[in-house]
């Protein structure tokens, strides 16, 4: 009782301080307090199960492979509720549940979606984020693909959204969107908020390279020492190439990502077939997946994060978030010291759902539409000094283009030419052109920026300042308070119609002042402060099962030692000039053409 009232007194003082002086702003010890105390409240206010599911009550099969190695559905990580976090389960919520009721159809189409796409988000001259590189972009899809999927939108009843008499849309008028797939689970005459299914497992385990159903692992399986699918070249086979590209959203950036990390996949196998060379197909396969996909979460903790998030403060808290305030030079030497996540981080630290099951959230999907990242030209050139090979828009890296890319074009010289390109910073007016007309593999026009503001209002997301109050941040009382840009204030005013509260939240985001060498907004970094921890405190593969017995000291070591720029090293040497004094894979390399012996 005494430590729960203290840790409510505490979380409020620092909810205090950062009102009247920003987290940001603070000396950085003060500071990492601060993001500690406003932590302890989103989890104490912010977490919202949707799911009156009754948990699965069937016990592990007798050969007790479920105890110690993931599942290809992500059932069974939580043993107690074998349910939770599976493919087919509920997104959960952010926010309180009785708050996600979508607006009426009048007010949800107020303002018109393409009118914001066209007003607020269209990029008339590209801006970069020059501190970082366009993997960093791929990467975050990469990232998406693991944790969340609605699945096929549904082509009954489309949203309709009113176009201006001046809109060069050339297709059906009005527009249509397609409807998000509804909850089949979710009674028809039941008067609660809609909710909806994550058709991905909602754990951090690779699933973008395992699959989350026995078919698609079936697929990527050779069958042989617990190894992934690779063609003769030694790269993906070019019939899941094909088949990828007939999927939306499939580019060469997600082609890149995914082959590099099945060749990760791979050589993690023969690591552990060296050292136990009596393993099983299913031995191997579980182990390598494991190490696989945590060192996945650790790239993207300590190295992608700290990349986007630039302030001196989340530098020490991210790694802290790994190895604790104790740092990874401690973790090298002694390993954890006693069971605080504070002091050891979390890896290896107690399961903890904070009492609520875990689950992806719908205000999570919402704060990670990040498509500015997204260059719409890129400059392919070759890794052998810079030369100039190919100059390419997005359309002709994406969809059923992907496989003639990568024909034409080395992997090693693709990698390279990511590595020092720049992406768009996530702002207002940079959204990538091509990705407002957009055309899916199967023919149909989308405006992707108009669908991204349609989403959130229909999943019930709150608009910006509601979102900013249930967050336990003060709204933006005007448009000149919410933006410091004078111009943005007087188009939000006129598109919005001079009401701040209908402002959505993606544009609030993308208006608001940063941080600090923030790559994105403090707004949307609340979910990110509370979800980025939550999936590792509820992962028992990463808390509990986090040691040697599940993982083996090999697989420990594996993640410990390496890091992005690791394994683009072990896979593609020739990236070596170009890495060598880079100390973030995700920030820009150097270029090859200036590199002198």
């Amino acid at each position: 009782m005494a430590g729960s009232l203290f840790s409510r007194l505490f979380s409020r003082a620092t909810e205090a301080l950062d009102r009247k002086f920003r987290w940001h702003r603070l000396p950085v010890p003060l500071g990492l307090l601060t993001l500690v105390g406003l932590r302890m409240r989103l989890r104490e206010s912010n977490l919202h199960d949707t799911s009156s599911a009754p948990a699965m009550k069937q016990s592990p099969p007798e050969d007790g492979r479920r105890l110690t190695a993931r599942t290809v559905d992500g059932t069974y990580n939580d043993l107690e509720n074998p349910a939770m976090g599976s493919a087919g389960t509920h997104f959960g919520r952010n926010v309180p549940v009785e708050l996600t009721y979508p607006e009426n159809e009048w007010a949800l189409l107020r303002p018109s979606p393409r009118t914001v796409s066209r007003e607020l988000l269209t990029r008339h001259e590209f801006l970069p984020a020059t501190t970082l590189n366009v993997l960093a972009g791929a990467w975050l899809q990469f990232m998406i693909r693991d944790w969340f999927s609605h699945g096929k939108s549904a082509s009954e009843n489309p949203w309709k959204l009113d176009l201006t008499e001046d809109d060069p849309w050339t297709q059906e008028r009005p527009m249509q969107v397609m409807r998000t797939r509804k909850d089949p689970t979710h009674p028809p005459d039941d008067p609660s908020p809609p909710t909806y299914l994550n058709t991905e497992t909602h754990w951090w385990d690779g699933s973008q390279l395992y699959g989350s159903n026995a078919e698609v692992q079936k697929r990527v399986r050779t069958g042989e020492d617990g190894k992934l699918v690779t063609g003769p070249d030694g790269m993906l086979p070019k019939e899941l190439v094909a088949e990828a590209s007939k999927e939306p959203g499939f580019w060469v950036g997600l082609a890149l990502l995914q082959t590099l990390f099945v060749l990760e996949h791979n050589a993690i196998c023969d690591r552990l077939r060296a050292e136990y060379p009596s393993w099983s197909d299913d031995d191997l396969f579980d182990h390598a997946r494991l190490i696989n996909s945590a060192l996945l979460a650790k790239i993207h903790t300590v190295e992608w994060t700290t990349g986007i998030l630039g302030h001196p403060t989340m530098q020490i808290g991210m790694r802290a978030n790994w190895w604790g305030v104790a740092g990874e030079r401690l973790h090298g030497l002694l390993g954890r010291i006693g069971s605080s996540e504070v002091i050891s981080g979390i890896p290896g630290s107690p399961k903890n759902h904070y009492g609520v099951p875990y689950a992806i959230t719908e205000e999570f999907v919402a704060v990670y539409r990040m498509h500015p990242l997204v260059p719409d030209d890129f400059d392919l050139r070759s890794v052998s000094g810079d030369e100039p090979l190919q100059k390419r828009n997005f359309r002709d890296i994406a969809g059923p283009r992907v496989p003639e890319v990568l024909d034409q074009v080395s992997m090693k010289d693709l990698l390279y030419s990511f590595g020092v390109a720049h992406p768009g910073a996530i702002t207002l007016h940079n959204y990538p052109r091509f990705l407002q007309e957009y055309e899916r593999p199967d023919g149909v026009l989308m405006d992707l920026a108009a669908t991204d503001i349609l989403r959130s209002r229909e999943l019930g997301v709150p608009r910006y300042n509601e979102f900013r109050r249930l967050l336990h941040l003060p709204p933006a009382e005007s448009f000149e308070e919410l933006t410091d840009n004078p111009v943005w204030a007087d188009e939000l005013r006129r598109v919005y119609d001079g009401e701040i509260d209908r402002v959505d939240l993606t544009v609030g985001l993308y208006a608001e002042p940063v941080p600090e060498g923030f790559g994105f907004s403090d707004t949307a970094f609340r979910i990110f402060v509370l979800m980025a921890s939550r999936r590792l405190n509820s992962d028992r593969f990463f808390t509990t099962d986090y040691n040697a017995r599940i993982y083996t000291q090999t697989g420990l070591n594996w993640i410990d030692d390496n890091d992005m720029s690791t394994v683009l090293l072990r896979h593609f040497p020739d990236l070596l000039p170009a890495l060598r004094n880079t100390k973030n894979a995700f920030a820009p390399w150097e270029r090859t053409g200036s590199w002198r012996r």
